[in-house]
């Protein structure tokens, strides 16, 4: 999400420094004030941070692609010599750890791909549950009430996990405020990413060992 709010820029890195003692340096796209919330966005966003992880890699020993449609991807990977992780990717595989059906918490109706392509049945979500259309929105407090009351419907409704297809909801600190009110795992997609670039990290240190 473009911002010039440094708060925000560095919310997420705070996350995965404060987690697992990463030296961070966040970057947002260029012209995407509201994110990644449809198809047409998400087009428009891979190919720039294709381009911005070309810039980063040369200072970095890894890359977080820190958005749950996971833009650009595929691409990033073949671009760079170093590990990428997606939010959404490493989110879904997370969620997957644990047993039953996933509440899938984020834009409205809208699953990013890598989560429901990965979830597949064991996906669930709830009808017309949420306003919340783009990530910018979960910093207003009409955005935040809806995560809290659609989180609730979830859990109603049979999640036996809950996943935050969002990273707008990472940059709230959403996870922990559900944990202690729903009693249930919530997987935090930023974090998920934080957790699974540490085994990628040492996954090539072995191969290179």
């Amino acid at each position: 999400m473009t911002t010039s709010d440094r708060r925000l820029l560095h919310a997420h890195g705070k996350l995965l420094q404060e987690a697992f003692g990463f030296t961070v340096t966040s970057r947002c796209i260029p012209d995407q004030p509201s994110g990644v919330h449809d198809q047409a966005s998400l087009e428009a966003a891979a190919p720039k941070v294709v381009q911005l992880a070309r810039e980063m890699a040369g200072d970095a020993d890894a890359l977080i692609i820190s958005c749950a449609s996971d833009p650009g991807l595929a691409e990033t990977r073949a671009a760079v010599d170093i590990p990428v992780i997606g939010a959404g990717s490493a989110a879904a595989a997370a969620a997957l750890t644990f047993g039953g059906r996933i509440g899938v918490l984020g834009l409205g109706a809208h699953v990013p791909g890598p989560i429901s392509a990965t979830l597949g049945e064991r996906m669930l979500l709830i009808d017309g549950a949420g306003r919340v259309e783009t990530p910018d929105a979960f910093l207003m407090p009409a955005g935040i009430f809806d995560a809290l009351a659609a989180a609730h419907m979830l859990v109603e409704a049979g999640a036996d996990v809950i996943v935050q297809a969002s990273t707008g909801l990472s940059s709230i600190g959403m996870a922990e405020v559900l944990r202690g009110r729903l009693g249930v795992p919530v997987v935090d997609a930023v974090t998920a990413a934080g957790s699974m670039l540490v085994s990628a990290v040492a996954v090539r240190e072995l191969q290179r060992a």
